[in-house]
């Protein structure tokens, strides 16, 4: 439990050092692209985190757990494979990639070597999922920390520098901002890539045994398909939700561009804001997948539980001040930090949001964890389900238009965090109260 605590103090100071700086990524991203440029930049984000995540194959979550759950003398065989298949994987994914973004049309409004960036993340993404899903299986979260504070920090230090130094339009404006993103990613890859060849060499020199290929991908995909197919779903949901709630608003009778402005401000400034404090759960993320996974193949019930109850303590000790603070100060946080004082109501709109999902990012973990990856995945697809119907329906009446919209939003966050508390709860044998249930045990 003190390695569980100390890892994630770690990562959670770390991630508030780069939240502090996405932060201010966000502030000058705002004042550069204004409201019209930030929409651009937030509507084509999750199209890119989708290729991406296609890109890593949740390789980070599967390895992670791997090697939290097996013992040390197959890590080696275990690395060997995966850094093979990945080879032959990104040499298949890249020229798909190339022939097929053409086509995609979320580009089409976009400058034309915005492709050609994504496509050269591709190889980065693939080979640094290796590295991080090492690391976090081994729980050397230091590495980790380093790798999002550095990341941040070097994205920021290139924005600045870029939009200080030169004078932009709006299309090659959002074109720099993805760069410097791109640009970051590989600086700290370097330094993944390096710290990994060291302790790779290390697990070689190590008593090992040999493990079978088709061994090897069965363990790695039984985590990593249901896994990407949530993520993956999650991606394309995140992708068709600027759409939709465009088309929503336009249905009201709001303008194209009116719409675009107002999906900068709920994406771009509020959910900045109001997912600020998530870097504490994030932090609970990377800890709980191998230090669920190993507690649960040593069948050790009692460590599950009480591993639970502390994370909803302290996300309660975080996320209900969090909350009430941003309702009361939306306004001059907004007018303050973003020159935009208009999203302050959509920051006051989405606290429920925003406090489940405190609770529901370590709840994925902890399913994962528990090898519920499809219970998860069908969780996710219902309160979509239902979020969307009431975001569309809602959002295309004049009455509501953008609250509409944020209801659904809380809607689904509602019945996400229902859906996983409760498997939860059945699955490790207590009340929704969080106290064991007599004669219960691990299912």
């Amino acid at each position: 439990m003190n390695k569980f605590f100390k890892g994630t103090l770690l990562l959670a100071v770390a991630a508030f050092a780069g939240e502090c700086i996405e932060f201010l990524v966000n502030m000058v991203l705002a004042r550069e692209l204004g409201e019209r440029g930030l929409g651009l930049y937030m509507s084509i984000l999750p199209t890119i985190f989708l290729i991406v995540l296609l890109a890593s194959f949740e390789l980070p979550i599967s390895i992670s757990k791997f090697i939290a759950e097996k013992d040390k003398k197959y890590h080696y065989s275990m690395l060997n494979h995966v850094i093979k298949w990945t080879i032959i994987f990104t040499m298949i994914l890249v020229p798909l990639t190339i022939v097929i973004i053409p086509f995609i049309s979320v580009f089409d409004q976009y400058h034309p070597y915005l492709r050609w960036v994504v496509i050269a993340l591709i190889p980065i993404v693939s080979f640094s999922s290796i590295t991080r899903g090492f690391f976090m299986g081994k729980q050397q979260m230091g590495k980790i920390a380093v790798y999002n504070f550095s990341r941040r920090l070097f994205q920021l230090l290139l924005l600045v520098f870029l939009y200080q130094l030169f004078q932009f339009d709006t299309k090659t404006a959002v074109l720099i901002a993805f760069c410097t993103f791109i640009g970051s990613e590989i600086i700290v890859f370097f330094y993944l890539l390096h710290m990994f060849i060291l302790q790779f060499h290390q697990v070689k020199r190590a008593p090992r045994e040999k493990l079978g290929g088709k061994s090897v991908w069965r363990s790695l995909m039984a985590v990593s398909i249901p896994t990407t197919a949530l993520r993956v779903f999650h991606a394309l949901t995140h992708a068709v939700e600027p759409f939709l709630i465009k088309a929503a608003l336009l249905r009201a009778g709001v303008s194209g561009m009116v719409a675009t402005e107002h999906f900068g401000m709920l994406a771009g400034i509020a959910m900045t804001i109001g997912f600020f404090p998530a870097f504490i759960a994030h932090s609970f993320l990377i800890m709980l997948i191998p230090t669920v996974s190993e507690a649960y193949a040593e069948k050790n019930n009692d460590k599950l539980q009480q591993i639970l109850q502390q994370v909803f303590v302290i996300t309660c000790l975080y996320g209900i001040p969090a909350v009430t603070f941003f309702y009361f100060f939306a306004e001059p946080i907004t007018r303050i930090f973003f020159h935009s004082s208009d999203a302050a109501i959509y920051v006051q709109m989405l606290w429920p949001f925003f406090l489940l999902h405190y609770f529901i990012i370590p709840m994925q973990a902890y399913l994962i964890g528990l090898g519920l990856m499809k219970e998860t995945f069908y969780h996710f697809v219902w309160s979509t389900i239902v979020s969307f119907s009431i975001m569309f329906v809602l959002g295309s009446m004049h009455i509501f238009q953008m609250d509409g919209i944020i209801m659904g939003m809380n809607a689904g966050a509602v019945i996400l965090f229902l859906l996983h508390y409760l498997t939860i709860c059945k699955k490790i044998g207590v009340s929704i109260l969080l106290s064991p249930v007599r004669g219960s045990s691990l299912q």
